[in-house]
């Protein structure tokens, strides 16, 4: 299945960049398939080291502590296959189960005997927790679960189709009847199947929602299983606030309640600082920060103690929400709230697209979704997400985009409409143009 960052991987693996490439993602998103599958593809002499089954194997990297004894113990794996740098690369997986291997990249790429690329599942929590982290050796890239633009492709979408939407978009053109209801009906089942490549998978090849819903559990109870072996200390407070994500987001306030995690009165954030680091440096979690003034750039008044907190995959959410019953998902009529399921899959998209996220709710103005940097403009761009049919009803975004302070030259609005429209600075887009923000 296309992956956008495949490109990225694969210039890395044919360029001349020595610093040594680090992929970092949840459980599952797909690093180690992409990264097998390119590096076999430019270098006649693979060599792929697991330390996740090192760990509980062998343990011959338990120790290694220098490039002498790496070399010796890649030796022990795969000795026919160092030859020269141009055509042997070392693919070190789950490279955060040893955190001295990171210390050892910098030595690694200064030696510069192979080319080497890493991944982890828990890199990013590894790496803020090094005291002596490789900067200057090492490039660190997130990676996330299938966008919705990767879907529609998985889908048999053809990228002719994909640039017409991405024209229309920026012209502010809608899509014709047929075309819309087409991609609208792959948006909502995007919302059930999620962007978990093995669940992608089994929608392509069996249209199965049991078996869907079983690979999404399967990798739910991998993240808590993760974040037992992670911090034993802690392990009962992540798996609380991670259990809590859903039920938050589903309320008129969204942002995490401090005081409801163990029942504590004046809990603060500094309380559960490790929790929350883990569960957005892991990936598994998606962080929204409040901010006080709505101004470029959005990093200079954000707030980390107010945050809301979303799940990494809008499949694992509505896993939870509704389990089997898809219904509640395609069909208008239900009358289900579908809310949160919609905020959860725009900041999935956001994400992926590179933006940090950011949210706007004062009590005397009222809420905005979504504030993102808008880097062309120098501004920020306000988000407005809706579910339902009154995708014209929120009292925010309006005040934002009228106050000189504030010199916003546009705002969005995302609902189920298929007709483009603009009124004043708001422009009206169907939800699935969030793709090309």
């Amino acid at each position: 299945m296309y992956r956008k960052i495949s490109k990225y991987i694969e210039e890395y693996l044919t360029g001349n960049e020595e610093k040594i490439l680090c992929i970092d993602g949840a459980r599952q998103v797909g690093k180690s398939y992409i990264i097998r599958e390119l590096a076999k593809k430019h270098f006649e002499n693979y060599i792929e080291l697991n330390m996740a089954n090192d760990k509980v194997g062998n343990q011959l990297f338990a120790d290694v502590n220098t490039i002498e004894k790496f070399y010796l113990e890649v030796s022990v794996v795969a000795g026919d296959k160092l030859k020269e740098r141009d055509n042997t690369i070392i693919f070190i997986d789950e490279i955060q189960e040893y955190p001295q291997l990171l210390t050892l990249l910098k030595p690694l790429r200064e030696d510069n005997k192979y080319k080497y690329i890493c991944s982890g599942s828990e890199l990013g929590i590894a790496l803020s927790n090094t005291t002596l982290t490789p900067m200057g050796s090492i490039i660190e890239k997130k990676m996330y679960p299938m966008d919705f633009e990767e879907f529609l492709i998985a889908n048999s979408v053809g990228k002719l189709v994909i640039e017409h939407m991405r024209k229309c978009f920026i012209n502010g053109e809608s899509l014709d009847e047929a075309l819309h209801k087409k991609i609208l009906y792959l948006f909502k089942t995007y919302l059930y199947v999620g962007g978990m490549p093995d669940a992608v998978k089994s929608y392509i090849e069996s249209k199965n929602v049991i078996k869907i819903r079983e690979i999404q559990k399967d990798i739910i109870n991998f993240y808590a299983n993760d974040a037992s072996k992670y911090d034993k200390e802690h392990k009962l407070i992540i798996k609380r606030i991670y259990d809590m994500i859903p039920s938050n987001i589903e309320n008129k306030v969204k942002r995490i309640q401090y005081k409801n995690i163990e029942n504590i009165d004046d809990a603060r954030f500094t309380k559960y600082t490790n929790e929350f680091e883990y569960l957005i440096y892991s990936g598994i979690a998606l962080d929204t920060k409040a901010v006080s003034e709505p101004k470029y750039p959005l990093v200079q008044s954000s707030s980390k103690n107010l945050i809301k907190l979303y799940m990494n995959d809008v499949g694992l959410l509505t896993n939870i929400l509704y389990k089997n019953n898809i219904n509640a998902l395609l069909d208008d009529t239900t009358g289900i709230n579908l809310g949160a399921v919609y905020e959860t899959v725009v900041a999935e998209e956001l994400k992926c697209h590179g933006h940090n996220l950011y949210y706007y709710d004062r009590k005397k103005v009222g809420e905005v979704d979504y504030l993102v940097d808008d880097y062309e403009s120098l501004n920020v761009l306000p988000i407005e997400i809706k579910s339902g049919k009154d995708y014209k009803n929120f009292r925010a975004l309006p005040k934002l985009l009228l106050d000189q302070n504030y010199k916003m030259s546009k705002g969005y609005v995302f609902s189920n409409e298929r007709e483009v429209t603009k009124k004043g600075k708001i422009n009206y887009y169907p939800i699935y143009f969030i793709m090309f923000v």
